[in-house]
This record gives C-alpha cells, structure tokens and sequence, in this order.
C-alpha cells in the first residue's frame, strides 16, 4: 500500500477515534436503604409517589473552592429538617435520621469525586403499589442523587419576570410551607407560562392578590431605602436561603428586612427586586410585567449582596463558616 494511502487510512481512523464519546464515570445515588449505581434506582410504574404526587423533596447545593481544595455543602442539616417537616406533613416515617442522612449526603458527594458544583436532591416518597389516593401505613423510602450544577439562572444580567395569572396555592388547600412534589404542579404552570410569554421567571401571587414568591423563590423589593420579603402568612415556603439573606443583611449592612405583605403595585415603585433560593442563589430583577426596576439594570445592593453570599458559600468569609459542611477533609459530625 502506498504510503499516502497509509496516511490517510491513519488520519481516517484517528478522527472516528476523536468522534467516540469519553467514558462516563458511574454515577450513584441513594436507594432503599444504601448506595448503588445510578441505573439500579428505579421505581415501579405503580408507586403511589408516582400516581398522586406522595413525596416531598429537598434541593441542596456543594460549592467547590479551588483554592482549598474543597467542596462545600450549604446549610445541609437545615435543608434536612426542613425535609423533616415536610415528611411529618405527609405522615412519613422514614427509617433515616436527619444526622444519618446528613452523613449519607456526605458520602454520596465525596464517592463521586466531583471538582466541580453540584446539585443534591433527597427525595422520601410513598413506595406502596396502591391505587388510593391515602397517606397513613404506606411504605416510606428515601432517595438522594447528585449532578453537577452551575448557575440555574443567570445571576448577573438580571431577570425580565411577569406575575402570574397562577395564584399561589394557599396553605388550607396544600401543604405550601412543606415541598411536596404534587404541589409543584402549581409552580410549573406559573413558570411554564412565563417562559412561553419570554420571560424568564414568574412571581406568584396569594388568593388576596397579594405578592407571595417567584415559581421556585422567595423574593426581596428595596423600597424607601428598606428591604422587604413576603411574611410566612403570604403561602411562601419558609426559605433557607431567605432566612440565611436576612440574617446577611443585618450582619453586613446594618439593614432590618421588613417581613410583611407587599402589593402588586408595589413592584413597579420598587428601586431593586431580587429572587433568592438554592436555585437561583441571589438573582437581580431589572423588569416587572415590562415596567423596568430601578435603573433596569441589576442593583447596586442586590449585586453587592450576591457577591458576599457567594462568598460564603465557598467558604471564603470564617463569619459563615457554621452554614458548611466540608466533604472532602473532615467528616460530618451531627450537631
């Protein structure tokens, strides 16, 4: 064979070996009482978390710092009972504590090496194959899985948002301060409705009319030089990174939030707006319903508040240290 013939047939075989996909690490994740691979943790179709919404979830985020070199779980034992709360409201009983499943989470996070953000989601649902729309002597598991994450949103340009013709379920109907999956229909139709409009999040509303919080965040104004977030009665859930903000607020600016209702029209004469979650973290609303915030550009303390939270959660601020839980050095230790 002719040497260019070899050449090519060389180059040929280098670019199909380009073109194969990486392997991909095995992913875990935990599943009726121990860690196994991705792909093991599945559930039967007839699972009554499936058919009537029977579950409640958590969203945890792990902050990787390069120069420590560490990973950095936010607030983990209050996300767990938060969860705790949540599963007393749909009468679970799960066999893990809120500790174990703390140093569950841990391991899980440091088994897969991650370098990078990431995600966790505990999931504790209803496992029994019955078709009744029940909740008591049903079979409670728990489930917990990871994936990298960055920003959900993005966190510097700002947010264009509407409010929503979906109003806020109220607490009397459902469980709103508990995260129960089936209630999350309510969140997707406000958030799916905005996105279809083109814009990029939705604030929800109570039955009053009244603002409660964006389709998976609470939210903060500045009006008047003060900052203000809807109180626990507007059917918001009780947010871990709200309460974390506030308590930011009065640390870092010497600035009270007020905790109360807040109009619609409120919005439009507010200087900053911005949602916060574990989602979103800290995100800057420049537009309401086509009215522009402020300048309509991202604001000044909002910016300045994101930066020191971020900051935090990588663990380059000690005055914050006790909201993380290190994965990679020292163990969980229950409180």
């Amino acid at each position: 064979m002719a040497q260019s013939d070899t050449t090519i047939m060389q180059k040929g075989n280098d670019a199909k070996q380009q073109e194969m996909p990486a392997p991909q690490r095995e992913e875990y994740a935990y599943f009726e009482g121990r860690i196994v691979p991705m792909r093991e943790a599945k559930v039967n179709i007839a699972t009554h978390a499936l058919q009537y919404g029977t579950a409640c979830f958590e969203g945890i985020r792990g902050y990787w710092n390069e120069q420590k070199p560490q990973m950095y779980l936010l607030k983990l034992r209050e996300h767990y009972l938060r969860m705790a709360d949540s599963w007393n409201t749909l009468h679970m009983h799960p066999r893990a504590s809120v500790d174990e499943l703390c140093q569950l989470t841990v391991e899980l996070v440091r088994k897969h090496s991650y370098r990078q953000d990431v995600y966790i989601r505990p999931l504790a649902y209803k496992a029994s194959r019955i078709v009744q729309p029940l909740l008591s002597e049903l079979k409670d598991e728990i489930a917990i899985y990871t994936l990298p994450m960055g920003n959900y949103v993005d966190i510097s340009a700002g947010l264009r948002v509407c409010t929503s013709s979906w109003r806020r379920a109220n607490s009397n109907a459902m469980p709103v301060r508990a995260k129960v999956t089936g209630a999350y229909v309510n969140n997707a139709l406000a958030a799916d409705d905005a996105k279809t409009a083109g814009f990029d999040e939705a604030i929800m509303l109570t039955d009053d009319g009244t603002v409660s919080e964006g389709s998976s965040c609470n939210i903060f104004i500045l009006r008047n030089g003060k900052f203000a977030t809807p109180a626990i009665s507007e059917d918001i859930l009780e947010g871990i990174t709200r309460n974390a903000l506030i308590d930011m607020l009065r640390n870092e600016f010497g600035m009270e939030v007020e905790e109360r209702r807040i109009d619609r029209t409120e919005l439009y004469a507010a200087s900053e707006i911005f949602f916060c979650g574990t989602g979103v973290q800290v995100s800057p609303v420049v537009s309401v319903d086509y009215r522009p915030v402020g300048t309509g550009k991202p604001g000044a303390l909002s910016m300045q508040l994101q930066s020191l939270y971020l900051s935090a959660c990588r663990g380059e601020n000690e005055r914050y240290r006790d909201w993380l839980t290190p994965v990679y050095k020292d163990s969980y230790k229950p409180h």
